[in-house]
């Protein structure tokens, strides 16, 4: 069975491929969406012509985007969500809450300090973790039964 993976959120470190490397040798499909800030921020106007109102600026680009992330996430059996050191991540936790909506399976990635501000998205998720090594982790689990231990000891 491939599992269809969807990873939203911060763009700002390399936990998704974190994520990836771990899922290695698993039956996964990733997809996300555009990590490339300038363009993801610009894609509105760069296609559908410039704004003079930074408002319909960054509006056209949002809708632009919500192609993308729409497909991503309703075609995902697990939605795995970011939030970084500044938790300020909206677009993560409206996608949080549209996975929710749509009844997916939700894994947050967040830090203990964020636990208030995150206390609704965290209580939609069937998972929370710090740590992006984990959801490789929960990923091999749900696919193959194995504990994260299990690979080491069968090896010895």
């Amino acid at each position: 069975m491939t599992l269809k993976v969807y990873l939203s959120g911060e763009i700002h470190t390399d936990w998704r491929e974190q994520i990836i490397a771990g899922a290695e040798g698993l039956d996964v499909a990733f997809s996300a969406p555009v990590t490339d800030h300038a363009a993801s921020d610009d894609c509105g106007v760069a296609i559908l012509g410039a704004e003079a109102d930074k408002y319909w600026h960054d509006h056209k680009g949002a809708m632009v985007n919500a192609i993308r992330t729409r497909k991503g996430i309703e075609d995902a059996d697990v939605v795995v969500v970011r939030f970084g050191e500044k938790y300020r991540q909206w677009n993560a936790a409206f996608d949080a809450g549209y996975a929710s909506a749509l009844g997916k399976s939700i894994i947050v990635v967040s830090m203990p300090e964020h636990q208030h501000a995150l206390k609704e998205v965290h209580a939609s998720a069937l998972a929370v973790t710090e740590d992006p090594s984990k959801v490789a982790d929960i990923l091999r689990y749900v696919l193959t039964g194995r504990l994260p231990g299990a690979m080491a000891e069968a090896a010895e």
